[in-house]
């Protein structure tokens, strides 16, 4: 089967899995947004160091299950602009993901653990070179080229999941420790 063809067959049965990873997304973009608005008034403030460190990342990690699963169902008319698109996202997500890193350590309200850095750096990075290496190989190797590419959609997406639970923790459990301890 020609490459062109085998794409747009394998891509079209894929339709669902990247219904259902964009549209998830883009929901949590969106609750995202309305819990940082929900714990805005919280007493403990969060800086915009730490937020930009640990909060927007979570919002870009989201956004970018979003872009490859829309990548992913454009009607391209070959291979070549759809591994260009994918591509772009895996390097530009790599690029983020070094600023995200140097927004870590440079941000003081929170000393980042371990667990941290496998979350918000090791395994973004990774995805993101994954899903660029992937788009480089897309035409030479297309069915391993579309799984690789939607294990780093829903990669994206379970990062993003875990991060944003991961900051709401923190901040709700960083504000009941606070209130324990005043005696206003």
């Amino acid at each position: 089967m020609h490459p062109v063809n085998e794409f747009a067959s394998a891509r079209s049965a894929w339709e669902s899995f990247y219904v259902i990873v964009g549209s998830s997304g883009g929901a949590l973009i969106g609750l995202q947004f309305v819990v940082m608005t929900l714990i805005a008034d919280k007493r403990h403030r969060t800086t915009a160091d730490t937020l930009s460190a640990f909060g927007t990342p979570t919002v870009v990690h989201l956004a970018g299950a979003l872009l490859v699963s829309a990548i992913m169902s454009a009607p391209w008319p070959s291979l070549f602009p759809a591994s260009v698109a994918l591509g772009m996202c895996g390097l530009g997500g790599l690029a983020y993901g070094t600023v995200g890193i140097r927004r870590a350590r440079r941000q003081t309200t929170y000393t980042p653990v371990w667990q941290d850095w496998v979350w918000y750096a090791l395994l973004p990075c990774s995805v993101y070179a994954a899903l660029a290496l992937s788009a480089a190989f897309l035409r030479t190797n297309t069915q391993s080229g579309l799984f690789v590419i939607a294990a780093a959609a829903l990669g994206l997406l379970l990062i993003g999941i875990h991060n944003a639970w991961d900051t709401v923790t923190h901040i709700v459990v960083s504000n009941s420790l606070g209130d324990q301890t005043r005696t206003d």
